[in-house]
């Protein structure tokens, strides 16, 4: 079956892209917008400009792929595709960070799991961070809009057995559970989302509003990466780049993007890391700070019958019985999911060596693995990490504190019941020194009393949000509830970094639905002042 490529065929039509590696000469480009970053924020930003009638140029660091380009094999598909080889860590390697780096940017290779930002984040937002006109009743428009614009629909197909197993003991405990909403169209249900859609049944920016910006003029720069943005007073006047070549190292061609707005939408982390890296007006330091990233425990369970939690949908079901569970601010919540087990991305989540690491993979094909994903931001403890800027680029300095092992203990018994419910034969929490436990009673037992610290448990991340925060009050944040900055007249950030606090949620429909919010305002406004 013959498979259409829109990105070949794009090109082939004319689209107007830029790969910088390819470039021998240094020059300048000009729009009305510039926008760094082409992830949820970039792509739905990119679309909604364009179809105002405004030009516009999208730069992104990493490279244009296309579905010929994903072959389904995770040795080429993270480093090829995210941050770092999907290696990429927190300043002590305590926590391990997944982050798309091509164009489309995460969306790429999510895992398509769309879901509404929760009414209590919102209600906290408003209450203790000084946003204001984003009540789920103000968003729900612009969250239908973006479903209908991605095909963001409830999963109506079975789950796999990973997440049937998350379904089965979710009944049989009495506890909440919901089948996820995914942006697909056309899912052929092979469970390789990590790798970038090889059908283009995912509906990410790769294949729908960064497209459908090309087709109306919009200018791709891929492998350029903006190093520093250029200021004055009130304005941004430039955003200066460094083309990269094919391994994505830097090469001596710079680039010049001017224009009459920017859009600051590389994602949290790296939006600070530009902000910070320019001296932008800061006056309270804020930016960088308060950096979150769901931090998310492991929990393994070997089953008597095969689960494949490599094949079908990576996320279908997912559980919010504890999230908001103390209220807001009180105990930290976790979410409970379930990842895709591919060999590679397991490999490097599990402990143990020899023996006991080829025991393990033995039983791959019966291994089912449920995560708890912390929400953070919300305690007076629980305060996120901090980027800081080096002279290599940066590093994200995140101490995982007292409050957060409190949580991860209740996690793990909580994933442990959950497992053991859903007819488990064994379960082991993936931490140094834990053994394969044989019941529930047994789990309750150890878990009560493990050891749990940085480095001998695994924690890792794939929502990384803040840094930049939204609000109307200085003092706590750098733009305001529209994502336009509080200092820079023509700069607006439109990414996971404006979020005040983590979401209890998975992101890429909050930066959907808020970015189609807030560029749609900015297009009123520049086309306004365009006539």
């Amino acid at each position: 079956m013959v498979i259409a490529d829109p990105i070949e065929e794009g090109l082939a039509s004319g689209w107007k892209h830029i790969d910088a590696s390819l470039l021998n000469e240094s020059q300048t480009l000009e729009a009305d917008v510039v926008i760094v970053g082409s992830g949820a924020g970039g792509g739905v930003a990119a679309e909604i400009l364009t179809d105002a009638g405004l030009t516009v140029i999208i730069i992104e660091g990493g490279p244009l792929k296309s579905s010929r380009s994903f072959n389904m094999e995770e040795r080429r598909a993270y480093p090829n595709l995210y941050h770092q080889a999907a290696a990429m860590k927190t300043k002590d390697k305590a926590i391990g960070i997944f982050q798309g780096r091509a164009v489309g940017g995460s969306t790429t290779v999510n895992w398509t799991t769309s879901i509404r930002t929760p009414k209590k984040a919102l209600d906290y937002w408003a209450k203790d961070k000084s946003v204001k006109g984003l009540s789920r009743e103000e968003l729900d428009p612009w969250f239908e809009k973006m479903e209908q614009r991605l095909n963001i629909s409830e999963w109506p197909f079975a789950p796999n057995r990973n997440n049937d197993a998350l379904k089965t003991g979710c009944e049989k405990l009495n506890w909440d559970f919901t089948v996820i909403k995914r942006n697909v169209k056309g899912c052929w249900n092979t469970g390789y989302c990590g790798m970038g859609c090889p059908v283009n049944a995912k509906q990410s920016m790769l294949v729908t509003t960064i497209p459908a910006a090309l087709e109306k003029g919009a200018t791709l720069v891929s492998r350029a990466k903006v190093v520093k943005l250029e200021h004055h007073k009130d304005k941004i006047f430039a955003a200066k780049a460094i083309a990269l070549d094919e391994n994505l190292k830097p090469t001596s061609v710079e680039l010049t993007f001017k224009a009459k707005h920017y859009i600051i939408a590389a994602g949290a982390i790296h939006t600070p890391t530009l902000l910070m890296r320019s001296g932008v007006t800061d006056p309270n330091q804020i930016l960088g700070k308060r950096t979150f990233l769901h931090p998310s425990l492991l929990s393994g369970a070997i089953f008597s019958d095969p689960i494949n939690a490599h094949s079908g949908a990576p996320q279908s079901i997912y559980s919010d019985e504890f999230v908001w569970r103390d209220g807001a601010d009180g105990q930290l919540g976790y979410k409970l999911e379930v990842p895709p087990v591919h060999p590679i991305l397991i490999g490097s989540k599990t402990l143990g060596y020899g023996k006991s690491h080829a025991e393990l993979m033995a039983n791959f094909n019966q291994l089912q693995v449920t995560i708890a994903l912390v929400r953070d931001g919300y305690h007076e403890q629980s305060r996120g990490g901090q980027v800081h800027l080096t002279d290599k680029g940066f590093t994200l300095d995140y101490p995982l504190t007292a409050e957060f092992w409190n949580a991860a203990r209740r996690a793990f018994s909580s994933m442990a019941e959950l497992q053991f419910a859903a007819g488990a034969k064994q379960v082991l929490p993936i931490s140094e020194g834990m053994p394969y436990l044989n019941s529930w009673a047994e789990a309750k037992t150890k878990i009560e009393t493990m050891e749990l610290a940085p480095l001998k448990t695994v924690v890792a991340s794939a929502h990384v949000m803040g840094g930049c925060p939204m609000g109307e009050d200085l003092k706590m944040s750098m733009v305001d509830s529209h994502g336009q900055s509080h200092y820079y007249e023509n700069m607006s950030v439109m990414d996971g970094s404006i979020f005040p606090t983590s979401l209890g949620a998975n992101p890429q429909l909050s930066i959907y639905g808020m970015t189609a919010r807030n560029a749609t305002r900015l297009a009123e406004r520049l086309t306004s002042s365009k006539s």
